[in-house]
């Protein structure tokens, strides 16, 4: 990384990503919130207990979406002590996330603090030491040297202020850049996660309330995948086209036509235009694993694709177990 203030974390506006963000803006212009759900505290607690689960699922952290709540609530759980204290300290810091400036990097630092406070000793502070990202003993990603992160931390947060990006794409940068230079001792990814949140929501303060780490959950693998092929390519386009696919398909939940509550007010039109868009981007999407990014069963995505193929929309190359779809229209 360079060591000067007018550095641009490298990154290509590819035609996707493009297409991504006018889909993205579409959608975001069909959210109306109206007062009664903008108040809903119900409903933006339970999307930030999703959040909060799934993010922490992702760094193997064992709690369900019910013990978190347990938690909150303040119930005992049974559940390894350090998960519980994870738990407790994401939602303090998700409950103080819209008092913070996404541009500041006290405020970051303060964001670390109350995520990771009694897990470890530098909550709060850059690491002093070289770290890298393992799988089992093998290094695959060694962070920046640690005499450097303070400077380098600076200037992405300079680009963030003042870099005239769209938000949508800045966010999803971030969140590589983040990553990639792995600024602490421990909970990058929950950090990282949390502060593009905090981006997106200072765009468009309905993503408060959208829980996108619960896709990136789902899709676990390939996010990891894209965060490693990004940084084999040196840059973060591919991470970048993957977050956007995971912002749309939240976006696609709560457009008006979908209802606030996936998998129960779905309407047929604007489910069958998900499935259209999730076999866009994978073609060897199962109806079971279809049912699991959308929150529905089996039976009604099998049905769904059933009407699509006999609509001429999809149809169906290979066998059933090993074949792909192809998107006619």
């Amino acid at each position: 990384m360079k060591t000067n203030n007018s550095y641009t974390p490298p990154f290509t506006m590819t035609d996707k990503i493009t297409s991504l963000v006018i889909e993205i803006g579409e959608l975001v212009g069909k959210i109306t919130v109206s007062e009664a759900q903008a108040a809903n505290l119900v409903l933006r607690r339970e999307n930030q207990i999703k959040t909060i689960q799934s993010s922490l699922a992702i760094e193997n952290n064992s709690l369900t979406v019910d013990q978190v709540t347990d938690i909150i609530n303040g119930k005992r759980v049974l559940a390894p002590p350090s998960d519980i204290r994870e738990a407790k300290n994401a939602y303090e810091a998700y409950e103080i996330l819209q008092t913070l400036d996404p541009y500041s990097l006290n405020d970051l630092l303060k964001a670390h603090a109350f995520m990771m406070n009694g897990l470890i000793k530098d909550a709060g502070r850059f690491r002093s030491k070289n770290a890298g990202v393992y799988s089992g003993t093998t290094l695959i990603h060694a962070g920046t040297p640690a005499h450097y992160i303070p400077e380098v931390m600076k200037q992405l947060f300079n680009w963030l202020r003042y870099s005239n990006t769209h938000p949508l794409i800045k966010s999803c940068v971030f969140h590589y850049e983040f990553e990639f230079i792995h600024p602490f001792a421990d909970g990058n990814g929950r950090t990282g996660r949390l502060w593009h949140s905090l981006i997106l929501q200072t765009w468009k303060p309905f993503f408060a309330w959208i829980p996108i780490e619960t896709l990136i959950h789902k899709n676990q693998q390939e996010y990891y995948w894209a965060i490693n092929a990004s940084n084999t390519k040196g840059e973060s386009t591919i991470f970048v086209e993957f977050m956007l696919r995971m912002i749309r398909q939240a976006l696609n939940q709560f457009t008006p036509d979908v209802g606030i509550n996936v998998g129960t007010n779905v309407g047929i039109n604007s489910l069958e235009d998900q499935v259209v868009s999730l076999l866009k981007d994978n073609p060897s999407h199962s109806a079971r694993s279809l049912g699991e990014q959308l929150g529905l069963s089996q039976r009604q995505v099998e049905r769904v694709l059933a009407k699509l193929k006999k609509d001429g929309t999809i149809k169906r190359t290979g066998s059933n177990k090993s074949g792909s779809w192809q998107v006619i229209k």
